[in-house]
């Protein structure tokens, strides 16, 4: 049985202001989904989501929409983790992403991590579609149960595409229900926080990072087109963000 829950859908567009900067002509969030415009840096227009409530919970649908036009960039952060929380009845919670960046615009996606709380079933859907010659920094990072406890079901997919040809498709389930092995040795290895890191630029056409290690549980790895995946491991939500904050660094 799934019990009906709070819908709510948050939309950002960004547009080349053409005066040097980039103008933000829809910026609005219903529910528990508020959007707050912060001080611009350069030509980068920045917004703040910010979560009115607890939530997601058991039943609840959120939605996040953002398009960034031709020259416009635009960088979205979070006040705050999102905590996914069990309902008082039992459903399936659903966040859903759906991002879209011009030839030549710019989207740095890097809102703070997601905790899936024991007993919450949460599914995430994140869809980026750039055309050729958009840039793309696309965080996301995971921690499974608070302090000491057991994490919730929690299932994402991650799509990314490139004028329409794709450049990752992966999905990830993890906590009671999910398929065998996803916390042996093989997967995360008793880790509890997990993250990863889509950076695409026009300029990688022509020198693609190069796949290696970063340190024991993290690596970077070329994608098919002008695109890197960064994936790691962590014991905690602080050694995540640092190494994915490494990461990001060296290929600035």
């Amino acid at each position: 049985m799934t019990t009906a829950g709070v819908r709510a859908t948050a939309r950002i567009s960004a547009r080349d202001d053409g005066r040097g900067g980039t103008a933000l002509p829809v910026l609005e969030g219903d529910g528990p989904l508020a959007l707050r415009r912060t001080r611009a840096r350069g030509d980068e227009a920045r917004v703040m989501l910010v979560g009115a409530m607890s939530g997601p919970l058991g039943g609840d649908h959120f939605a996040v929409e953002a398009e960034v036009g031709e020259r416009a960039r635009l960088h979205v952060g979070s006040a705050a983790a999102t905590i996914a929380l069990p309902g008082q009845g039992k459903g399936e919670a659903r966040y859903d992403l759906r991002l879209n960046v011009a030839a030549g615009g710019e989207l740095r996606w890097l809102p703070e991590q997601l905790i899936s709380v024991k007993g919450s079933e949460l599914e995430v859907s994140s869809l980026v579609e750039l055309a050729p010659g958009a840039r793309l920094v696309f965080r996301e990072e995971q921690v499974l149960g608070r302090a000491g406890e057991e994490p919730g079901r929690l299932t994402s997919r991650l799509t990314v595409r490139l004028g329409g040809r794709t450049l990752l498709d992966q999905e990830m389930a993890c906590g009671p229900g999910a398929p065998g092995g996803w916390d042996g040795p093989a997967v995360l290895a008793g880790r509890r926080a997990l993250g990863q890191l889509v950076v695409v630029r026009p300029e990688f056409e022509e020198s693609l990072p190069e796949a290696r290690a970063l340190g024991e549980y993290a690596a970077i790895s070329p994608l098919v087109g002008p695109a890197v995946l960064v994936t790691a491991l962590a014991g905690d939500a602080l050694r995540l963000r640092r190494v994915l904050d490494e990461a990001l660094a060296s290929l600035d």
